[in-house]
C-alpha cells in the first residue's frame, strides 16, 4: 500500500512525520510524494497560529476531496478535533504524543475503519526508524510537552506536559545518525532549556553530544527565556564548542514588562536583555533569532514602542512577528481582542525595523571567508550552507555538494541571505 505523508508546523512535526514514515515503511507500505499516488494520505497538523490553522482546514479539504482514507495527525486533533470530524467524520485522528501506533492506526483505516487514539503513551520518540526529508539533517526530539503556562499558547493543551526523555537514548539516537552520514543535528523540543533528566540539563546533555566522533554540527532550537536563565552560564560555555552553532533563538513576545506579566512568560525584559548580553560578550558574532507576538490583548501604543525599542537595542538577525491570533483553550482567548486595523499597522512598522536591521547585520559578513556545512538544494544550480553562525549562504556549483564542507567568501548580503562564492 502506497501512503504519503504531508507536515507542517515546527521541526519536531516534521520529526514526528518521518518516524511515521519509518514505522510504515518498516512495515511494508510504500512512501510516495504525491497524495495523488497514494492508497492512504496522512497529514500532520500544527495550530499554533489562527493562520496555521486556516491552512490545515484548507489541506484537510484538499485531502478529503480526494476521496481516500484520511488520517489526521499532530497537533489538531487534540484540541480541535470537532473542526476536523465537521470536514470528515470517517478520518482517523492520531496525537503527537501517540505516533508509536500509526502502522496499527494506518492498517485499520485502511479496512475503512475510523480509529481515534489520542492517548498520550509516554514513550520517548527517539531512536525509531525513519524516512528522512533531508539526507544531511536529523532531528533529535529531546523532550515532548511543556511546564509553563504562557496565556496565548495551545500547544501545551496539545502535547500535555513535560516528558523528558532519557539521555541516554538521545545520545544513541544522534551516534546512529551521525554514523549513517548525518553532518547537522537539530536538537528540539517546546522548551529545550526545560529538559532535565535525572540531574541532567540541556547543557550537560549538550557536552555528550560534542563528545561523539564525527564532523558535525549541533543546531540547538528554541529556548524559553523563564527556563533558560537558570541555566545561562553554564549553556554558554558549551556553546563554545565548536561542533555547536552559535545560533540562538530566545523568543522575546513583548518589550514590555506589563504585557509579559499579561502573558505569563516568567522573566523581565530586562532579563532577557542581559541574557543576551551574556551571550554576546562570549559570542560577539552569535546569531541571534526571536519571536513577537503583535497585538496582544491590552497592548498600548507605549508597548509596542518598548518592543521596537528592545528590537532597535539588541538588532536580532532574525525575528519572527506574529500578529496575535486567540487560539482554544488559552486565556488569552478570553480577553477583549485589539482592533485588527491596529495589529496590522504594527506588524507593518515592525516589519519595516526588523528588514532595516537584518540587512545592516548582513552586511557586515561581506568579505568573510571560511568553512561552511552545504544542507540544501537550492535553485537551479544554487545550493545553500551554513556557516558556524548557521547564516545561510547562497553558493552556485554545477557539482552535487549536499552534505559537504565547503570552503566559501560571502561576496554579497540580501536582508535574508548572504551569497557566497566556492574558494578552491
Amino acid at each position: 500500500m502506497k501512503v504519503c505523508i504531508l507536515a507542517y508546523g515546527c521541526s519536531a512535526s516534521f520529526s514526528d512525520s518521518e518516524m511515521m514514515a519509518g514505522l510504515l515503511r518498516e512495515s511494508g507500505f510504500e512512501i510516495v510524494d504525491s497524495p495523488e499516488k497514494s492508497d492512504l494520505n496522512i497529514i500532520v497538523t500544527c495550530n499554533v497560529k489562527l493562520p496555521t490553522e486556516k491552512k490545515m482546514i484548507n489541506k484537510i479539504k484538499e485531502l478529503t476531496q480526494l476521496e481516500k482514507p484520511l488520517i489526521v495527525a499532530g497537533c489538531m486533533p487534540v484540541t480541535q478535533r470537532e473542526i476536523i470530524e465537521k470536514i470528515n467524520p470517517k478520518a482517523s485522528l492520531i496525537g503527537p504524543n501517540s505516533i508509536q501506533k500509526i502502522v496499527e492506526v494506518a492498517n485499520e483505516t485502511l479496512k475503512g475503519k475510523k480509529v481515534v487514539f489520542l492517548e498520550d503513551l509516554k514513550e520517548p520518540k527517539v531512536c525509531l526508524p525513519r524516512v528522512q526529508r533531508n539526507p544531511v539533517i536529523h532531528i533529535t526530539q529531546i523532550s515532548s510537552g511543556c511546564n509553563h503556562a504562557c496565556a496565548y499558547c495551545i500547544v501545551r493543551f496539545n502535547k500535555g506536559s513535560l516528558f523528558c526523555y532519557p539521555a541516554d537514548l538521545i545520545i544513541k539516537d544522534i551516534k546512529d545518525a551521525i554514523s549513517q552520514g548525518k553532518k547537522e543535528i537539530w536538537i528540539t523540543s517546546q522548551d529545550n532549556a526545560s529538559y532535565n533528566f535525572n540531574g541532567k540539563n540541556l547543557a550537560s546533555l549538550l557536552e555528550e553530544v560534542c563528545k561523539l566522533d564525527g564532523k558535525f554540527f549541533v543546531r540547538v532550537g528554541m529556548m524559553n527565556p523563564a527556563s533558560m536563565k537558570k541555566i545561562l552560564n553554564e549553556l554558554i560555555e558549551v556553546y563554545k564548542n565548536e561542533k555547536i552553532f552559535k545560533f540562538l533563538h530566545l523568543p522575546l513576545q513583548s518589550g514590555s514588562n506589563r504585557i509579559l506579566e499579561l502573558m505569563n512568560r516568567g522573566y523581565t525584559k530586562e532579563e532577557f536583555l542581559e541574557m543576551v548580553e551574556s551571550f554576546r560578550k562570549n559570542l560577539p558574532r552569535i546569531t541571534i533569532a526571536t519571536d513577537i507576538i503583535l497585538g496582544f490583548p491590552g497592548e498600548s501604543e507605549k508597548d509596542f514602542e518598548e518592543t521596537l525599542e528592545v528590537l532597535e537595542e539588541v538588532k536580532f538577525d532574525t525575528v519572527n512577528i506574529s500578529k496575535f491570533g486567540a487560539r482554544p483553550l488559552t486565556p488569552a482567548s478570553k480577553l477583549k481582542q485589539l482592533d485588527q486595523k491596529i495589529v496590522k499597522e504594527r506588524s507593518r512598522r515592525a516589519h519595516e525595523l526588523v528588514n532595516r536591521i537584518k540587512e545592516e547585520l548582513n552586511k557586515k559578513w561581506v568579505g568573510w571567508k571560511g568553512e561552511v556545512l552545504v544542507d540544501e538544494k537550492g535553485i537551479g544550480n544554487t545550493w545553500v550552507g551554513r556557516n558556524y553562525c548557521y547564516k545561510p549562504i547562497v553558493i552556485e556549483s554545477k557539482e552535487n555538494i549536499l552534505g559537504k564542507f565547503v570552503k566559501v567568501k560571502i561576496k554579497e548580503a540580501k536582508a535574508n541571505y548572504l551569497e557566497g562564492v566556492l574558494l578552491e
